[in-house]
């Protein structure tokens, strides 16, 4: 008796994607998909449209043009709350926490969309698992943590929503290579132990294609390449102007500038 693959489950469609800060186009035509169970990331520079494009996928932004599919669903057009309740929580950057609130304040502002009160607190126990410090330190006013502890009270915010897909927005900013370390272990076990597809922007290059299962880049608000992240992490671009490899030794000498970026 022959056995049918089961055909991999698209969480995330985006097709065509056009989005503007005022009279500047940040995103160009911006198309992927993210499969379910995946980790994927958008790497990119300082300017390159990730950002942008989060906060079009979680209705904080509108785009002019394209669409935005969740599992089969146009989304593009609803509003911020309603995108969470269909299971997209957006982790932002800079954490953007509430300072003056305790910590378990802060956490439970993370199921406002949700009436289930016993299944609340069987998450926010979770949540503690995950995060033990956070737990230490529940009722401290959020503004008092180490930022990375703000980190994994943002994230651990976003949980209690029970996404389905979780937008992260350069979780590394301003952390030490230890703390990056410790947070990415919990992003992975995130995904493999809670089955929550991830998004993942990130200019530590490194760290996030570790991580990550397929990869997209992005240059002045397109896609310029996109593969699996073992592929890009192989790609002489990607080492020489995202993961700061050094040119070998016949290209000594060279001025690195001059060298322009061939995306393959």
């Amino acid at each position: 008796m022959s056995t049918q693959a089961t055909a991999p489950v698209v969480v995330l469609q985006i097709d065509n994607l056009e989005s503007y800060y005022g009279p500047i186009m940040a995103i160009r035509g911006v198309s992927l998909k993210i499969y379910k169970g995946q980790i994927v990331t958008v790497l990119g520079a300082n300017g390159a449209g990730k950002t942008t494009l989060l906060r079009t996928i979680s209705g904080v932004m509108d785009p002019e043009k394209g669409q935005v599919l969740m599992e089969g669903t146009a989304i593009q057009a609803m509003e911020a709350d309603e995108i969470v309740r269909r299971g997209i929580v957006h982790v932002p950057e800079g954490r953007e926490i509430f300072p003056l609130m305790t910590v378990a304040e802060n956490i439970a502002m993370g199921a406002y969309t949700r009436k289930d009160q016993s299944a609340i607190t069987a998450d926010n126990e979770m949540v503690y698992s995950y995060f033990p410090i956070l737990k230490d330190r529940r009722t401290q006013p959020a503004g008092t943590l180490s930022g990375g502890q703000q980190q994994m009270l943002a994230i651990a915010r976003g949980l209690m929503s029970r996404p389905k897909l979780m937008l992260l927005d350069e979780p590394s900013l301003g952390l030490s290579p230890l703390l990056t370390q410790e947070i990415f272990k919990i992003i992975v076990r995130l995904n493999k132990e809670q089955k929550v597809t991830i998004m993942l922007v990130e200019q530590n290059a490194k760290v996030a294609l570790d991580v990550a299962d397929y990869g997209y880049v992005m240059e002045l608000g397109g896609i310029v390449m996109h593969e699996k992240a073992e592929v890009l992490a192989d790609s002489r671009d990607i080492q020489e102007f995202y993961l700061g490899v050094r040119p070998d030794e016949s290209q000594r000498g060279q001025r690195r500038w001059k060298r322009r970026k061939t995306w393959r």
